[in-house]
């Protein structure tokens, strides 16, 4: 099989309505359940969120990624339990202090998509720093948002204009290492999922 491909059209395929829907539904539960799971990690826990996103973008595509991303937002803003415990429900989760965050994962799974669409992520090591590199893209609307862009639109609240060492240690240090883990990860599967789909000589 072509690895000019994604893996959804190598294993399930993607053309028709109805497949896509399945696909949608599908990387939505699959983000909803690792949104859920918190490991362990220094200096914070880790949700697999971003993980599964990443997944979700590079096996899927661009567009498809995307459209997942974006069913998956607004099954959060109809109030459905998708999002992390510590999000707010529904459309509040929109103007709380990680809704920077809950947009850029539009972008996230449309770039990785991308990526594996124009083949710069094949291999562990090429795949990983792509994941990398929109891990640390995610931060720009991250921190966009509580910086100005929530002033601007109005939100009052006491996240709302911090400084730049403060939006730097409650909002970017505490989950760089978790971001680095989550994107290797997502590496080893995607590639690991190409290497089970190659025939065996």
């Amino acid at each position: 099989m072509s690895r000019d491909t994604t893996l959804s059209q190598a294993t399930v395929g993607t053309e028709g309505i109805w497949r896509k829907a399945v696909l949608v539904l599908l990387g939505t539960l699959f983000i909803a359940v690792a949104a859920k799971i918190s490991v362990p990690m220094l200096p914070v826990p880790m949700s697999l969120q971003t993980l599964a996103i990443l997944i979700v973008g590079f096996a899927y595509g661009s567009r498809l990624g995307a459209v997942t991303l974006i069913a998956y937002l607004a099954e959060g803003a109809m109030g459905l339990p998708v999002f992390t415990p510590t999000t707010a429900p529904g459309l509040l989760a929109f103007a709380g202090p990680t809704a920077g965050f809950l947009v850029g994962f539009v972008f996230m799974a449309y770039l990785a998509g991308l990526a594996a669409e124009r083949g710069l992520a094949r291999g562990v090591v090429s795949t990983a720093l792509v994941g990398i590199a929109l891990s640390a893209l995610l931060y720009l609307p991250g921190v966009a948002w509580p910086m100005a862009v929530a002033g601007a639109f109005g939100v009052e609240a006491g996240w709302v204009g911090l400084s730049t060492p403060a939006i730097w240690a409650n909002f970017v240090a505490p989950f760089l290492l978790g971001d680095v883990v989550k994107a290797v990860l997502a590496a080893l599967v995607v590639t690991g999922a190409w290497a089970a789909l190659k025939p065996r000589g």
